[in-house]
């Protein structure tokens, strides 16, 4: 019998997979297709924002998604450089075969991971607990627990135009069906959503005179915190163009044969990741919207037409590529389509990951109603390692809204209501002062050695950056700059001159002024601190503490005050219906989201904080 088996190889699956066996125990990995591990089906690229920080979130934790992008990838690029520290993201655009080979390697250089090329199409359980899985053969496999991450697959149907036919991630692949029907016998409830992916074309079609390039950093920043660097990985240059008014006027006269506005479709989209033809619909003032020109691959001349999102026929996607500005010659390799699939309501599950309905049974990635590689990733991740702390017999590793956007991903998974496939921004983390993309390993990294996923050298590394911080900015407090040594910079950048000494945390506090400014004038701080800042990640680090210190401390004294109510637990069979004085429909939000802790359950849309009120009482007696 294994511990573990996980259905399912995209990002979701690789990662629950690899975290499993990285943790000692035996565990079995099921897909359809061996060759297909971790496709990137959809747009070519690992980060962005938010995305980013959970990238780098993955690797703090032990993941492997940081890593394969970092040996991967072909354009680096740090996002809002010009904005402040919390919305700064990486994005690296992937060489997408060799992203795949890269994870499949990975994946079959595991000792504790079996493979086996099959479709799952039945999951048992036996008293309220998964006991098997069984596949299209026949064959029942049994296990301690079972990973379900099954990306786009349960019932996939691809539109293109009016034409639509099965499909599981492309058109070359086929859906899963039964699986669906299966859970919904245990008691699961599920839905329907729709995505969708653009054209691609010949990147030798593409007149480069009259689009704008848009290269990868000078300095890039890699993904993993163990990278080294990822200079060498700049190998390609994407590019920008837009829609015009003609283009937005051809897809029009695709309207009446769209699936999307004939009824055709039935799940909903990302109302963020909207098709073309939906902009245009939804903004009809707009006269043009951005187009980012995207290389799949360094041997391939297959090229990503990002912003052009359709399943309109292709006749209309042709005509409609054309009329863009450095496409008007374009060829277009395959169209674009709509693909919409079920997908299982994720108030089904615990912070865990674990199912409700059924004991030992858990769902990462698409299957919960979330979209985007990273995204599927962090579910995959942290359902891998709860399900090894589940059979080991210790405690679930659950991560605060303050602690993580892995946090706030589960928790808004389990808390709101899921209407459209749910992806992750920075506007969606209450503290994402403190949940930088930069110091993620500073966050996460004892997590991960405390589930045998991180080394002693990597946690010691990171303990070793805590401690250097905190005492350089003890030193920034103490150390006094001199007017004699600062008042040049100071008039050379137009600020108030000093008349007497001050800290270097003052001066550092001053717009236009730097730590290294500091380091670069004061014998006193640059003999003090030699030893501490010969890491630009430490002056880095020390730097945002001081520019921020009072947005930062504003942050965590509002996350101490949410984190108390997430102590607060309520017992899993509560009875609600015994509290008369609970809104209809706040009982309702409760009854139906079992949350965890009163944070949970005062983060429900639909319990209001009269509700919360009545349950703090009632749990204190």
């Amino acid at each position: 019998m294994y511990d573990v088996i996980v259905v399912g190889a995209g990002h979701a699956g690789c990662e629950a997979a690899l975290s499993v066996a990285r943790s000692g125990l035996h565990c079995l990995l099921i897909t359809s297709d061996l060759s297909a591990i971790a496709r990137m089906s959809c747009n070519p690229a690992i980060g962005g924002v938010a995305k980013g920080q959970m990238a780098r979130e993955i690797d703090a934790l032990g993941g492997e998604m940081a890593k394969a992008i970092d040996a991967t990838g072909i354009q680096f690029r740090l996002l809002n450089r010009s904005k402040g520290a919390a919305m700064h993201s990486p994005r690296a655009q992937a060489d997408k075969t060799l992203y795949s080979l890269y994870m499949r390697r990975v994946v079959e250089h595991e000792p504790n991971i079996d493979l086996l090329q099959d479709t799952v199409i039945g999951v048992s359980a036996s008293g309220g607990k998964f006991s098997s899985v069984t596949v299209r053969s026949g064959r029942a496999i049994t296990a301690k627990t079972a990973i379900l991450a099954c990306g786009t697959f349960l019932n996939g149907l691809i539109h293109i135009g009016m034409n639509h036919f099965p499909g599981g991630r492309s058109t070359a692949e086929p859906p899963v069906d039964g699986l669906t029907e299966s859970l919904a016998k245990l008691g699961f409830s599920f839905g329907r959503l729709k995505t969708g992916t653009p054209p691609r074309i010949d990147s030798r079609s593409v007149d480069y005179n009259i689009v704008t390039e848009q290269p990868g950093d000078d300095n890039p920043v890699a993904f993993s915190f163990s990278s080294t660097s990822v200079a060498d990985r700049n190998l390609v240059c994407c590019y920008l163009t837009k829609t015009t008014e003609k283009t937005h006027g051809i897809l029009r006269t695709g309207f009446d044969r769209s699936p999307l506005f004939t009824g055709k479709v039935r799940g909903i989209g990302p109302r963020y990741c909207p098709s073309v033809e939906d902009k245009i619909f939804r903004f009809p003032d707009k006269t043009s919207h951005h187009i980012f020109l995207e290389p799949e691959g360094v041997d391939t001349i297959e090229m990503y037409v990002n912003g052009f999102s359709t399943s309109l026929p292709e006749d209309v996607q042709l005509a409609g590529l054309r009329s863009i500005p450095g496409l008007e010659e374009a060829k277009m390799i395959r169209p674009g389509y709509a693909i919409e699939y079920d997908f299982f309501h994720p108030w089904q599950i615990r912070s865990t990951m674990e199912t409700r309905p059924v004991e030992n049974l858990f769902f990462a990635g698409q299957i919960n109603g979330t979209s985007g590689y990273e995204e599927a990733a962090a579910q995959g991740l942290m359902a891998g390692i709860n399900a090894v702390r589940k059979i080991l017999e210790k405690d679930a590793v659950v991560l605060g809204r303050d602690q993580a956007y892995i946090g706030v991903l589960v928790d808004d998974l389990i808390t709101k209501e899921t209407r459209e496939p749910y992806r992750m921004f920075t506007s969606s983390a209450e503290h994402r002062l403190i949940l930088r993309h930069e110091n993620a390993d500073l966050r996460l990294r004892e997590i991960g050695y405390n589930c045998s996923l991180v080394s002693a050298t990597d946690l010691t590394l990171a303990e070793n950056i805590i401690d250097r911080v905190r005492r350089c900015l003890e030193l920034t407090k103490t150390i006094k700059v001199t007017p004699t040594e600062i008042n040049s910079l100071l008039s050379d950048k137009g600020l108030q001159e000093l008349k007497s000494p001050a800290s270097a945390l003052s001066l550092i506090k001053r717009p236009g002024i730097t730590l290294q400014d500091i380091l670069d004038h004061s014998f006193s701080l640059r003999s003090s601190a030699e030893e501490l800042c010969h890491d630009p990640r430490v002056i880095e680090q020390v730097q945002i503490e001081i520019k921020y210190e009072g947005y930062i401390k504003r942050e965590q004294l509002v996350a101490d005050r949410i984190a108390r109510l997430d102590f607060l637990h309520i017992p899993e069979n509560f009875n609600y219906d015994s509290l008369n004085s609970l809104s209809n429909e706040g009982r309702e939000k409760l009854v139906k989201h079992r949350p965890a802790t009163i944070g949970q359950a005062s983060r429900i849309l639909g319990v209001s904080p009269s509700d919360v009120s009545i349950l703090i009482i009632r749990l204190g007696r």
